[in-house]
């Protein structure tokens, strides 16, 4: 306990965790908030399997590029101790390897996309109308599949040298982009479910654009150059693969958990589908938001660990995971007073109203439930400890997805309870993993990548 109220009482920890917090906070709320208004906009047509293509489509598009999110944290952890280390060239190293990992993961993705996404919808037997528009969304949404990656490897890249204003910029400037065309494609233009995917993909193009931007001037504060041929070489890459295959493994189970919810959603109806949707616009807000915390500990404990400095670890962790706690009883309690009116402002489609408010408290309980793995992502992937985190993942998959077949005759409320068990499941195997690696005092150890 002595430890706590001496982190609390270190006012420094305070203006660093929130001098990063606070902007991405604001930058991450602009994801959801897309969600939020491609629901609200689609949500306001007149059928329930528009609503659906939007939730669907995105789920889809959300999985492929999401199993690829250790381009953003695996370039974090590695900015962050070369930061910590004041190491120039390592930092132009891990951007131009993060980048470039980018372009050729798009490509291969690519390829892949659309035999994927006819065999999810085959798993999900759809009805007609929501089969096609949903493929027409996805297919649409792939034109904007390298930006989207250039954008996880800059804004992961820029969280490791602490800079928190340019993820900020990168994020605003494409949600902010994306809300004004989707609303002018959707409304102004009548393009319906298509008019929202264009939108979508100038949104990522802009957001690149302003990272390489922003990249350029940001390596001036950063003096060093890459040595001759450092790329060349596999000895310089392998740290950086290693640790991007285990996120990958990890990101992939926690994307294959999204998608069974979706599928399973499916089979229970358009309505049911629709209402888990804005469900889970609710996790995503939530989600984003606590992850500014996160991402706060990513760049303070990737920096404590490349300095050795052991009492900055320990502080940038508690006075985040105080931070953290509070903000999840906030949103909790959001969801519980005025969840109905969450729910109501994304669709006036009375059947998806209807069954999206059954099952409010369920998204009571998530932001409680889910804040702490979350939070100890942030410590894994601020020390590049991934082995770590994709076994705390197996684990919660392995457990949880045979809770879900077992709940499938409760319906949706099987669902739900399912996904409860997986992020408490998760977040309890990440504290037990964190607090072994304290007691070996491993935290500061090399050659575990």
């Amino acid at each position: 306990m002595s430890h706590f109220a001496d982190a609390w009482r270190h006012h420094p920890t305070h203006r660093k965790v929130w001098a990063l917090a606070a902007p991405m906070i604001l930058s991450n709320i602009s994801v959801p908030l897309v969600a939020l208004v491609d629901s609200a906009v689609v949500g306001h047509l007149p059928h329930a399997h528009q609503l659906g293509a939007v939730a669907v489509g995105s789920t889809l598009y959300t999985l492929m590029i999401g199993v690829l999110g250790f381009l953003r944290m695996g370039t974090t952890g590695f900015a962050a101790q070369a930061a910590g280390r004041a190491d120039g060239g390592a930092l132009r190293q891990v951007l131009l390897q993060g980048l470039g990992l980018a372009l050729l993961l798009a490509l291969a993705l690519g390829l892949l996309a659309v035999p994927f996404s006819g065999f999810a919808l085959g798993l999900m037997t759809p009805s007609a109308e929501l089969d096609q528009l949903t493929r027409e969304f996805f297919h649409l949404r792939l034109l904007g599949l390298p930006a989207a990656l250039a954008n996880y490897a800059l804004v992961g890249w820029f969280l490791g040298t602490q800079n928190a204003r340019a993820p900020l910029a990168i994020l605003l400037g494409t949600n902010l982009v994306n809300i004004t065309l989707v609303l002018g494609f959707v409304i102004g233009l009548d393009w319906g479910v298509a008019g929202a995917a264009k939108a979508a993909v100038l949104a990522e193009w802009c957001g690149a654009a302003i990272g390489l931007a922003l990249a350029r001037g940001a390596l001036r504060r950063h003096p060093g150059r890459i040595a001759s041929g450092v790329l060349r070489r596999w000895s310089n890459w392998r740290p950086l693969l290693m640790v991007n295959r285990d996120i990958f493994i990890r990101s992939l189970a926690l994307q294959l958990v999204f998608f069974l919810l979706t599928v399973q959603g499916a089979r229970l109806g358009d309505a049911t589908v629709a209402a888990n949707a804005l469900l889970l616009n609710g996790l995503l807000v939530t989600a984003y938001a606590l992850d500014g915390l996160a991402h706060a500990v990513e760049a303070l404990c990737g920096h404590a660990i490349g300095a050795g400095d052991r009492a900055g670890l320990r502080r940038a962790l508690l006075v985040s995971g105080a931070w953290s706690l509070l903000a999840s009883l906030g949103f909790a309690l959001f969801f519980l007073l005025a969840g109905g009116l969450f729910i109501d402002l994304q669709s006036d489609i009375p059947v998806v109203r209807e069954v999206a408010h059954v099952y409010l408290p369920y998204l009571a309980l998530l932001p409680l439930v889910a804040v702490w793995s979350y939070l100890l992502d942030g410590l894994f992937i601020g020390a590049t400890r991934a082995r770590e985190m994709r076994d705390a993942m197996l684990l919660a998959v392995a457990l949880s997805l045979p809770l879900g077949w077992g709940l499938q005759f409760l319906g949706n409320h099987g669902l739900w309870l399912a996904f409860l068990a997986f992020m408490a499941i998760r977040g309890l195997s990440l504290g037990a993993l964190a607090w072994r690696l304290h007691r070996r005092d491993a935290w500061f150890a090399t050659g575990h990548g």
